[in-house]
């Protein structure tokens, strides 16, 4: 009569060194995907985030308005400030927005701010002036009011005017204001188009050199 032989110890620890090495390669092939899984979601949030942002900075400019003191356009090297009506409803006033890159641990980011709904003249004038401290020194309570749109390594803006893109900031016809300084439609006439040259950071959603141009619709040409 035949007896049953079952494992020695030798084999069911080879047998148990096998399992674990199986469980060890699955796990980092598990872990690996999850990780390429979370890396594409934070890359298309960042893209979707950018998308969003290029679409309210069009929008802003669309919305520009003329009601000096104020001016309904001004860049001084530092930030693009734009008054531009509101839309929650035809009474609400307008608004001043800002938009500015700031440097940080992080590195830098390209950031919009957003003043309350504005109801008189005196309320646009200390918005204006507020727009521009806070992209040179924010406080507390101007930080409530900005959102960040994308992380930024340069960025520029230039204004098309007589048939050409021109720095906002050269001798071809449009002031330089001091920071905070209210300016007038006069000393600023608005140009025909802004150009926004954005120098995205390597390793972000979208790298390199972006380019969006602006049209004022009322010219025909539209904007792309």
């Amino acid at each position: 009569m035949k007896t049953s032989r079952g494992f020695t110890l030798i084999e069911l620890l080879v047998a148990l060194g096998v399992m674990a090495l199986m469980a060890g390669l699955s796990w980092r092939g598990i872990d690996g995907m999850v990780r390429a899984q979370a890396q594409v979601q934070e890359r298309s949030d960042a893209a979707l985030t950018l998308q969003a942002g290029l679409s309210q900075w069009g929008a802003d400019l669309d919305a520009l308005v003329q009601l000096p003191p104020a001016a309904a356009l001004d860049w001084d090297g530092r930030a693009l400030r734009i008054t531009r009506r509101a839309t929650a409803t035809p009474d609400s006033g307008v608004l001043v927005v800002a938009w500015a890159r700031r440097a940080g641990e992080g590195g830098g980011q390209w950031l919009r701010w957003q003043s309350a709904p504005l109801l008189t003249r005196g309320e646009l004038q200390t918005a204006w002036v507020r727009a521009a401290q806070w992209a040179q020194n924010p406080g507390d309570e101007e930080r409530k009011l900005e959102v960040r749109v994308a992380a930024l390594d340069q960025w520029s803006v230039f204004y098309f005017r007589g048939d050409a893109w021109s720095n906002p900031l050269s001798s071809d016809g449009s002031a330089i204001t001091p920071p905070g300084t209210p300016s007038t439609t006069t000393e600023q006439p608005l140009p025909d188009g802004v150009r926004l040259v954005l120098t995205m950071p390597a390793g972000a959603a979208i790298s390199g050199i972006l380019t969006r141009d602006w049209m004022r619709p009322t010219l025909g040409g539209g904007k792309s």
